[in-house]
């Protein structure tokens, strides 16, 4: 008997569940920036702020949820996944965040590079070249990567089901995936911090 046959856990999530998942994440996230945030600074004349709130929000959960799917994707890889459901669900939302995150990120640099002098581009091509090249320009582009393998273990998990367990290229696909997303992910939420601290926007 196979790991993947001893087990009453071994079902796939419904569409109704993955739907609800997706619809309390996103509430959740714009419910704690609204009640915790302060509106004066996020509004006025700092309009930065509100982005960097909610991409900086986005990305603390994605890390979070990130890391879970980094641990099943490797027990998905040594073949010991039981509760294949939550995994299915489980890359929907590291796939939500992902977007959500990379949403916020493109909206918050347009604040970074605001053609002004005190922008925090203007800042660092003057004052610290190397760090916008490589702690932002290079951040920017490596945390893009994370959409395009979230979404496609997403996919696969969804498209093929119970299927992904029987064939081993897509069970290590789909693990890599996840592994690599968790990689572009660390990479760009540190780079992301160290820019922060530097010169917020």
């Amino acid at each position: 008997m196979s790991a993947f046959q001893d087990t009453h856990e071994m079902r796939e999530a419904s569409t109704g569940s993955l739907v609800a998942v997706v619809a309390i994440m996103i509430t959740s996230a714009l419910a704690f920036t609204l009640m915790t945030a302060p509106f004066e600074k996020l509004l006025g004349p700092g309009g930065g702020a509100l982005p960097a709130a909610l991409h900086g929000l986005t990305a603390f959960l994605y890390l979070f949820v990130g890391t879970i799917g980094l641990y099943l994707g490797w027990r998905l890889l040594t073949g010991h996944i039981r509760a294949f459901a939550d995994l299915q669900l489980l890359g929907v939302v590291c796939a939500t965040f992902s977007f959500l995150t990379v949403i916020f990120g493109n909206w918050l640099y347009i604040f970074y590079r605001a053609p002004v002098a005190d922008s925090p581009r203007s800042y660092f091509v003057k004052n610290l070249p190397e760090v916008h090249k490589i702690f932002f320009e290079f951040k920017e582009f490596a945390a893009l990567f994370t959409l395009p393998l979230a979404v496609c273990a997403a996919f696969i998990l969804w498209r093929y089901g119970l299927q992904v367990l029987e064939r081993r290229w897509l069970r290590y696909s789909v693990a890599v995936m996840f592994g690599l997303a968790f990689f572009y992910l660390v990479v760009a939420f540190g780079l992301g911090a160290a820019v922060t601290k530097l010169r917020p926007a």
